[in-house]
């Protein structure tokens, strides 16, 4: 669950107007055809509805021209900008710096989802190809020294420049930017800096692309029915078609998902083949062949000590951190400490009464980490009386998303939304809604992505194809993409209350971008601090189980009948159920991710699986029955998403999110008001001004810990 970042967002200044022909084109018209322009989409600014991409016509090689054309176009812009003759102004250095670069940024946000969500070869090798010629590019405007002054200039008088508010933040923003990024340093580090920035970047594309065929090839293939014992007829029916898909007909391929653990370990009978799945994704990606990516993030790691003591931080944590809520990675390792001695207490309790359930049983073994969620479940209903499969039915992903996360969305903000059947996808699986505010006014294009391909990324997230900027005129196109088990034909997707709270979750990130009202593109939506990205999602979560919402979307896939009130009782009475390992591992992650980025020195760098084990020995979290949510092979999030040092975000936005949602019931919900005071606080301000300050705005306090532990059952 996470905001997508790709080389596109880091392009911090390639958000601008939109020209139908671009003038370096219209000068070199030797060059490039006009006729090869009408022929490529993306040399054009689509005609859809707020610029939503022209799927239908984009075809993988017309990336490559539009790169290289837009690409001199945007340097040309930034060298202007630098070495103007003019007195720096507001106007002719930042708003110029907003509005350059545009048309690659339109490119590269399309180019960027499809990399993630429905790749191919070409376009891999174009990411690899690309990545470190991006981040050159980025580096002549950051390491841009007659552009720093200019900026210096402006900001060393800002309080006399007469500026609103939002564009006050956006000096600082950039102010800021610019001397994280290096602009201070000699000319000789910026050589070096450079340098180590394209290899780092080449090599968390390399990372991707392994795991990426990692995945993909991973899969548990069974060859006997029988060995897939506690699946349903249709789990079993979309394992025979995935085989076949693979090539393997007759037989049964269990896909991996992102995650350590695998959904499909709950139900599983078999003892041998929820050992096979589960090793089968704890070793995807360290088997010694191409797809191993141990060598490539203990590559990234070095890099990244490198660049962040070139830029004068003893780590790169210490560096990552500087423009975060946190500001400091003792800061965020103080509220993961804070947290870790409850949870691995509670987790172990847990693991007591799994292993007293496997004694009773005759079990006569030990508590594996493949047997955690086959036994949980059984606790579960013998302490609640509720079984996932009892409550499985009631959540189709269609109805819970149209019943539940919009019903939610009106009652709390007055959206509606229409299905769009003409606008062009990337892919039949995807659906395309247009968004109505509460007066009916049409604010944002939402496309779905729901099914697993093995030409998609791990996990679940949100991005933008377009960003919302009143300066360029432009409204939000905004997509959530999933990795659920697609059905077998004509039968129904059920997924489980953890996927029904990924919806929600997904969509708080989108209605994020959605309320977006900012003028600088810069400062819009979802471009905020990362520990401050996931408390709108996370918040959003909260509304799953809320029972007027529930009883919206929970509606027996064959019967019709909603979800009885016995097992909505059952539900949040079970809400705290097996928290000690959700914490848990979630925690072990994060902490892997500050261990990896807060290294000081390269001797500390052993080899991934050991580096691993001895930190969370080192913070208290080795738990073998609790592994990490992501092991470092496949920790994509901080080797290529860009939460590196920043994936303890999940635990700092819980905080904000308990928090808010205490202020939330002690008001009275789900209501209309309420929704409007968070969409004016939260929702709308994107990154326009002090974040902390917001939050206080919305509850009238600064964040405590309090409402989080005993939300989360630790208290």
């Amino acid at each position: 669950m996470q905001i997508k970042i790709s080389t596109a967002l880091c392009l911090a200044f390639g958000l601008g107007c939109l020209s139908n022909t671009p003038s370096w084109a219209q000068k070199n018209k030797g060059a490039i055809s006009i006729s090869s322009l009408k022929q490529n989409p993306l040399l054009t600014k689509s005609t859809l509805q707020y610029q939503a991409p022209e799927f239908d016509k984009i075809k993988n090689e017309d990336f490559k021209p539009a790169f290289d054309l837009y690409l001199k176009e945007a340097k040309s812009h930034i060298e202007k900008i630098a070495n103007s003759k003019e007195t720096p102004t507001f106007t002719n250095t930042i708003v110029a710096l907003e509005l350059s670069g545009t048309d690659l940024t339109r490119v590269m946000l399309i180019f960027s989802n499809l990399v993630s969500a429905n790749t191919n070869d070409t376009l891999q090798k174009l990411d690899e190809e690309y990545a470190p010629i991006f981040t050159a590019y980025e580096d002549q405007i950051y390491l841009n020294t007659p552009l720093y002054q200019r900026i210096k200039t402006l900001y060393a008088k800002k309080e006399q420049l007469g500026l609103d508010k939002e564009s006050l933040r956006l000096l600082d923003v950039y102010n800021q930017k610019f001397e994280i990024a290096g602009a201070n340093l000699s000319e000789e580090k910026k050589a070096e800096l450079k340098k180590v920035n394209g290899e780092i970047a080449t090599l968390a594309s390399v990372f991707n692309n392994k795991l990426l065929a990692a995945r993909k090839a991973g899969g548990l293939l069974v060859d006997d029915k029988k060995e897939l014992d506690g699946l349903s007829e249709d789990e079993i029916a979309a394992a025979a078609q995935d085989a076949t898909t693979a090539g393997h007909p007759g037989k049964y391929l269990l896909a991996l998902q992102n995650t350590t653990q695998q959904p499909l370990l709950q139900n599983l009978k078999n003892r041998a083949t929820r050992e096979k799945l589960y090793k089968a994704s704890w070793t995807r990606a360290e088997k010694g062949d191409a797809n191993d990516t141990r060598a490539t993030l203990e590559k990234l790691a070095a890099l990244r000590l490198k660049k962040a003591q070139l830029l004068g931080k003893p780590d790169f944590a210490a560096w990552a951190l500087q423009d975060q809520m946190a500001k400091t990675p003792e800061a965020a390792l103080k509220l993961l400490s804070e947290m870790a001695k409850p949870a691995v207490k509670k987790a172990n309790e847990e693991a007591g009464e799994i292993q007293a359930l496997i004694d009773a049983q005759g079990g006569n073994f030990k508590l594996e980490p493949w047997d955690w969620n086959f036994y949980a479940e059984q606790v579960r209903k013998a302490k609640f009386d509720l079984d996932e499969n009892q409550i499985k039915p009631y959540f189709e992903v269609i109805t819970v998303l149209e019943k539940g996360v919009f019903y939610a969305a009106n009652k709390l903000y007055g959206l509606t939304f229409k299905v769009r059947k003409d606008l062009p996808v990337y892919n039949p699986d995807v659906v395309a809604y247009e968004v109505f505010d509460k007066e009916g006014n049409s604010i944002a294009i939402y496309y779905l992505d729901f099914f697993t391909r093995d030409n998609k990324s791990g996990g679940a997230w949100m991005s933008n194809f377009v960003e919302q900027s009143h300066l360029l005129g432009q409204k939000p196109v905004i997509v959530n993409v999933y990795n659920f088990q697609k059905p077998a034909p004509n039968k129904p997707s059920l997924i489980s209350y953890d996927d029904v709270t990924t919806i929600f979750h997904e969509f708080g990130h989108s209605i994020h971008g959605m309320f977006a009202d900012q003028k600088y593109a810069t400062l819009s939506g979802t471009n905020v601090p990362r520990d401050f990205v996931e408390f709108p999602s996370q918040i959003n979560e909260q509304w799953a189980l809320d029972s007027t919402v529930l009883k919206n979307y929970a509606i027996h896939y064959q019967t019709k009948e909603v979800i009885p009130q016995t097992l909505i009782d059952k539900l949040k009475k079970s809400k705290t159920f097996n928290e000690g390992y959700a914490v848990t591992e979630l925690l072990s992650a994060a902490t892997l991710d500050m261990a990896w980025h807060t290294i000081t020195s390269d001797k500390e760098l052993i080899p991934a699986n050991e580096f691993e084990t001895n930190a969370l020995k080192k913070y208290g979290l080795y738990v073998p029955t609790v592994p990490p949510r992501y092991h470092s092979p496949y920790f994509l999030h901080i080797f290529n998403n860009g939460y590196a040092a920043g994936y303890y975000a999940y635990i700092w936005s819980e905080m904000l999110d308990f928090d808010a949602f205490d202020w939330f019931e002690h008001h009275g919900g789900l209501t209309r008001e309420n929704g409007e005071r968070f969409r004016k606080y939260i929702l709308s301000v994107g990154n326009s001004m002090d974040l902390n300050e917001a939050f206080r705005d919305f509850t009238g306090h600064d964040p405590e810990i309090t409402p989080l532990l005993k939300g989360r059952g630790l208290e």
